[in-house]
């Protein structure tokens, strides 16, 4: 059994994905803990088959249920991998994974994998996708889950940390081949970011993160957000799909591409932006029939 890193996973209803994660990782020898939140298909069967542990918790948001998952198993492990259901480790990520060494990483808390992101069987290439970095794997009892975040699930980990430029995980939802998945899913997500922005303007809400320019990949894209609270509302989503296309090279995704980052630059900050006017218009209602 791996003794250096073990793996998180959550699922829900995840029959599609978990095979493919489980199978990408088994070589590497490490437990498994997945966290559900009440599948009805196979997904536990899966699991079982894999030898995972597993629990259930009722989901609220991502963050706070990576930060029930990281609280409540018995990790042994010094470090943690923490993956979604729909991504998998690829060779190049396996192999730096297997010659992995607890003691030649002291001084370091965190590691950053490199992400290739897919939309209806298309590598999402420009627009900022890619390289794309994401705080994967950390210290056990050091990292942790960001829950300053009601969308965005993010990892944080204080003290040095690295970029695995080559280490790469795939990520490919299958269910969003179905683009009323898609929709219906960031429909869902944008009540919660609609809610968290406008809990940042009444300063409910912080940023975990300290945001620099020229720091970690977390603290780059925790500068950005706070220029993007910023930005005049309905206005931004034009301005950030314009970047995506052009600036950042979106238009060379093709057809498929473009769609993404219409919907997702530009369809999804729009309903986003609506809905942070509805949920003022309402507590403004509030207050004044208080």
């Amino acid at each position: 059994m791996n003794t250096q890193f073990s793996f998180i996973i959550l699922t829900f209803n995840e029959e599609q994905h978990l095979p493919r994660l489980l199978k990408s990782i088994k070589e590497l020898e490490a437990p498994v803990f997945i966290l559900d939140s009440g599948s009805t298909d196979q997904t536990i069967e899966i699991g079982k088959q894999f030898g995972a542990t597993i629990q259930f918790n009722a989901f609220e948001n991502h963050p706070k249920q990576w930060d029930h998952a990281l609280k409540n198993f018995s990790i042994t492990t010094p470090w943690v991998i923490c993956l979604d259901a729909d991504q998998e480790v690829t060779p190049e990520l396996r192999a730096k994974l297997k010659d992995f060494k607890e003691e030649e990483h002291l001084n370091i808390n965190g590691i950053y994998f490199n992400r290739k992101n897919f939309f209806k069987g298309k590598w999402i290439k420009h627009g900022g996708y890619y390289p794309f970095y994401l705080l994967k794997m950390f210290r056990y009892g050091i990292g942790f889950s960001d829950v300053n975040e009601n969308m965005d699930h993010r990892f944080a980990s204080p003290g040095e940390s690295l970029v695995w430029k080559d280490g790469i995980i795939k990520e490919e939802n299958l269910k969003e081949n179905q683009i009323r998945f898609w929709i219906e899913k960031h429909n869902r997500y944008s009540d919660l970011l609609a809610m968290e922005e406008v809990e940042r303007m009444q300063n409910a809400r912080g940023q975990t993160e300290q945001p620099r320019f020229w720091g970690s990949p977390n603290q780059r894209k925790a500068w950005f957000k706070k220029q993007w609270w910023r930005l005049p509302r309905y206005l931004r989503p034009g301005l950030y799909f314009t970047q995506r296309m052009i600036f950042q090279l979106g238009i060379l995704d093709g057809r498929t591409g473009i769609i993404f980052h219409f919907l997702q630059a530009f369809w999804f900050r729009l309903v986003v932006d609506i809905k942070i006017d509805e949920l003022l218009k309402q507590q403004n209602n509030d207050e004044q029939g208080a």
